[in-house]
């Protein structure tokens, strides 16, 4: 598709994006924008990430750019970074040949079909039978400004159609993650999926547990925190994904008009709403919010088994679920701890009183606490709504009654610089309660 025959502009192109083209294509190698980049473009979508696909080898990248690095076992990518913004390079990808002995090009399958390695280099052709779905394979030429389709990618962009290239199910068994990928694909576009597409998924659901959990983490934040969690949330259900994802979750997932399942449906919802203000959020919350149900159950067990304090049998239930959690979608640490703060803020808003409340009410996780508390209200059940609305009205009012000067102040500072010495000078300086959010 020629210049004059399609809407995308060099103006449209993120300058790191150009530079690298420029430059590969100046030094004799074919150099292609492509995929999600473009078919946003053509779709009047402003994209996030700009890829490049290329015929240099990875080393020759290297060798070109200075501020390069290369990356990833499964299959070999150039970084080239540009102060915080990253456009990723990739080699063309040829097809496999099991009997090949080429020792350039390495290709290794699991028991389950899936790559584990995928560094088998090819022709731009071969490339884009080699992406995921048809308006992935579409690349805009540096050379001549045209837009090449290999395989009828726009005219499923004008039907609304995703569909796969090659068969569907080989494709998943190859990486499970392109499951997904479609899901995620079909809400953002707002497109069908094509019933190749789409029939073998909840077949083939489980082959998620081959998936290293940090691979799911990063999936899950594409999913949950770009506008588009609640339609997500409900085509993963469908399709056995989320089950998947949350093993935990599975038995709230089969009674769509109890607490449980509309705190999480709540929960997607208010993350979009947010997300569509313009308005900041953390996943430590969402990952809260999600457990919070698995972690009741854990606590109500733990004090029946063995008669634990309620403040006891959080911090070992909060330990418990998530270890199990981790095992499938590896939520790091820096939100881990602050979603474990906003369930003890829980047991702390409860017990509140005199000077107790104003240093809540600078707590660094009081105002994600507290909205937790208002989601819990909202989604309980008639009984415990009567026990909760007091607590979420009477912390309503503290935030109301509270100079905003104080309500944001943080507590009791642990110390101060200049301040007089600890004895042994070398002493460690007490732990920053600041955790990332």
């Amino acid at each position: 598709m020629s210049r004059d025959q399609h809407p995308i502009s060099r103006k449209d192109i993120a300058e790191p994006a150009l530079k690298v083209l420029y430059r590969l294509h100046k030094a004799g190698f074919d150099a292609y924008l492509v995929g999600g980049c473009v078919r946003d473009l053509l779709l009047g979508i402003q994209p996030k990430d700009f890829d490049v696909a290329t015929s240099a080898r990875p080393e020759q990248v290297q060798k070109l750019f200075r501020n390069c690095r290369l990356v990833g076992r499964r299959f070999r990518l150039a970084h080239i970074m540009f102060g915080r913004e990253v456009i990723e390079v990739a080699t063309f990808r040829g097809h496999h040949d099991d009997d090949n002995d080429d020792a350039t090009k390495h290709a290794k399958r699991d028991a389950q079909g899936m790559l584990v390695r995928d560094n088998v280099y090819g022709s731009i052709e071969e490339d884009a039978q080699r992406r995921d779905f048809t308006v992935n394979a579409l690349y805009y030429n540096i050379a001549d400004f045209a837009i090449y389709d290999f395989a009828n990618g726009m005219r499923d962009i004008e039907a609304g159609v995703l569909r796969m290239i090659g068969d569907a199910e080989n494709r998943y068994r190859e990486d499970p993650v392109r499951m997904l990928r479609a899901i995620r694909f079909a809400t953002k576009l707002s497109m069908r999926m094509d019933d190749s597409v789409a029939k073998p998924i909840a077949e083939h659901a489980s082959l998620l547990q081959n998936i290293p959990p940090a691979r799911l983490f990063e999936e899950c934040l594409k999913l949950f925190t770009a506008g588009k969690a609640l339609a997500n949330f409900e085509l993963l259900s469908e399709y056995h994904l989320f089950q998947q994802l949350f093993p935990m979750l599975k038995s709230y997932l089969q009674a769509p008009d109890e607490a449980p399942y509309q705190m999480l449906r709540q929960t997607f919802a208010d993350t979009d709403s947010r997300i569509n203000q313009g308005l900041s959020i953390t996943p430590a919350y969402l990952f809260a919010a999600l457990l919070w149900w698995p972690l009741q159950a854990r606590m109500e067990q733990l004090m029946a088994e063995s008669g634990l304090p309620p403040v006891d049998a959080m911090n070992i239930a909060a330990a418990d679920v998530f270890g199990r959690q981790v095992q499938t979608v590896a939520i790091p640490k820096r939100f881990t701890i602050p979603a474990r703060e906003i369930w003890q803020l829980q047991q702390r808003f409860e017990r509140a009183k005199g000077k107790r409340v104003q240093s809540l009410l600078g707590h660094p996780r009081f105002r994600a606490a507290y909205d937790f508390l208002l989601l819990r209200t909202a989604t309980a059940t008639p009984l415990e709504r009567k026990q909760l609305n007091p607590q979420a009205q009477f912390w309503t009012e503290q935030q109301q009654q509270a100079p905003a000067t104080e309500s944001h102040k943080p507590g009791k500072k642990r110390g101060r610089r200049g301040g007089r010495r600890r004895r042994g000078g070398n002493a460690k300086r007490g732990k920053d309660d600041s955790s990332a959010s």
